[in-house]
C-alpha cells in the first residue's frame, strides 16, 4: 500500500532542500505552493478559522471579496511553470470551485505539466470543470462534518438538499474514471460524533479512495479546543479505531489526525525551511510564509506580487525567507513543525558521520 500523507514526501527533493539554507547564496524554486484564487464561498462552516468571529490570528487581514484577476492568475501560472514548480494546491481564504477562471487557470496547468489538486467544499465539484480535474489533477480533497442534508444545512448554512448534491456531485466524480483520488477531510466536533461510522461507511461505500478525520478548532486557544474535545475525545478516538478495523482496506484508507493539540507549539529552530518549499499565494495577491499564516500582514507576509511578477519576487533576495523567527513569532499550531524538525535534522547532520546509518 503507497501512502498520500507521510512527512517524507520532501526528501524526493534533495536538490532543493541542501539549498536551503541562507549560506548557501542560492534560493531554489518552491517545490509546491498553496494558492489561494478567492476568498469567497458559498458555504458558512462555524469551525472556518477564516471567517468566524472566534478566530482572531489566523486570516486576520482576510478581505472576504478579494480575488485574483484573470489576466494575473494566468502570469503566475506562467511563472510557475517557468520556474519548475513540481505541484499547486488551490484552498481558501475561499471556495476554490467558486473562482470563475479556475478552469483556464488548471489548462495552463495542465499544459506545463505542473500536478495540481484542490480542497473544496464539494458543492461545485460539476461540470466541465470537475471533468477536467478527473482526467488532469492529482487529488482533490472534500471537506465534510454532516451526514445528511438536515445536519448540512445546521452546520454550514447551506440551503436544504446541498448535502444530496455534494454526495452526488462526488459519485459523478469517481464514475468519470479519471486518475484524480478524491478523498475526504471529515471534521469531527460534538455536533457529529455520533455519526462516524456511519460517515465512513457511506463514503466508503460511494467509492471514496482516503479519509483524513480531524478535530474542528473552536477558536485560537488549544486549551479551549482541547476541553472542548476532551468531552468527546475516548468516544470519538473508539470510533475511528472501529472505522479503521471494519472499513479499512487496500482501496479505503483511513488517516486519524484526531489529537489534542499542543497549548505551547515552541520551535526548537530559527528559520523555517518550509517557507522556501510551500509558500502561499493569497487572493490579495501576497505571498505568505505558510497556510497558517496566510492573511497575516504581520510576521506572515513575505512580499506583495500585485505590481511583480511572481518570479521576479521570488528570486529577488533571500534575506526575506529569514525574517521569521519561529522560535519567536510561531509559537501556535503549526502543520509543518514536524516536517520542519526532520529537515532541520538532516541539514544539520554532520557530515563525519553519515556513512555510519
Amino acid at each position: 500500500m503507497k501512502y498520500y500523507y507521510t512527512r517524507t514526501k520532501i526528501f524526493h527533493f534533495k536538490d532543493r532542500i541542501d539549498k536551503l539554507p541562507h549560506d548557501s547564496g542560492v534560493i531554489p524554486s518552491p517545490v509546491h505552493i498553496r494558492l489561494k484564487p478567492t476568498n469567497i464561498c458559498c458555504h458558512n462552516c462555524h469551525y472556518c478559522a477564516y471567517s468566524q468571529k472566534n478566530f482572531k490570528s489566523f486570516g486576520k487581514d482576510r478581505a472576504s471579496n478579494d480575488s485574483i484577476p484573470r489576466d494575473k492568475m494566468l502570469e503566475i501560472i506562467e511563472d510557475i511553470i517557468e520556474m519548475d514548480v513540481k505541484a499547486v494546491t488551490f484552498s481558501g481564504g475561499g471556495e476554490p470551485f467558486v473562482y470563475p477562471h479556475l478552469l483556464d487557470a488548471v489548462k495552463l496547468l495542465a499544459r506545463g505539466s505542473v500536478s495540481f489538486a484542490s480542497l473544496t467544499n464539494g458543492a461545485r465539484l460539476q461540470g466541465e470543470i470537475a471533468e477536467f480535474f478527473s482526467v488532469y489533477a492529482t487529488w482533490v480533497r472534500v471537506s465534510i462534518d454532516g451526514w445528511d442534508d438536515e445536519s448540512y444545512t445546521k452546520f454550514r448554512g447551506v440551503p436544504d438538499g446541498e448535502f444530496t448534491k455534494i454526495i452526488s456531485n462526488m459519485k459523478s466524480f469517481i464514475n468519470m474514471k479519471g486518475k484524480c483520488v478524491l478523498g475526504v477531510s471529515l471534521i469531527v466536533g460534538e455536533h457529529n460524533v455520533g455519526h462516524i461510522y456511519e460517515s465512513l461507511s457511506k463514503l466508503k461505500d460511494i467509492g471514496i479512495s482516503s479519509v483524513k478525520v480531524s478535530p474542528c478548532l473552536v477558536g485560537d486557544d488549544n486549551k479551549a479546543t482541547n476541553e472542548y474535545h476532551g468531552k468527546i475525545f475516548k468516544k470519538v478516538k473508539s470510533n475511528i479505531e472501529k472505522c479503521t478495523s471494519k472499513l479499512s482496506d487496500s482501496t479505503f484508507e483511513i488517516s486519524d489526525s484526531y489529537n489534542e493539540l499542543s497549548e505551547k507549539y515552541e520551535k526548537v529552530y530559527d528559520w523555517c525551511p518550509h517557507i522556501q518549499l510551500r509558500p502561499v499565494i493569497g487572493a490579495d495577491l501576497n505571498v505568505y510564509t505558510c497556510p497558517d499564516k496566510a492573511y497575516n500582514l504581520g510576521d506572515g507576509l513575505l512580499g506583495s506580487i500585485k505590481n511583480i511578477r511572481f518570479k521576479d519576487f521570488w528570486f529577488n533576495g533571500k534575506d526575506k525567507f529569514f525574517k521569521v523567527n519561529p522560535s519567536v513569532s510561531c509559537c501556535h499550531h503549526c502543520e509543518l513543525n514536524p516536517r520542519n524538525v526532520l529537515l532541520w535534522e538532516y541539514l544539520n547532520s554532520d557530515s563525519e558521520h553519515l556513512k555510519f546509518i
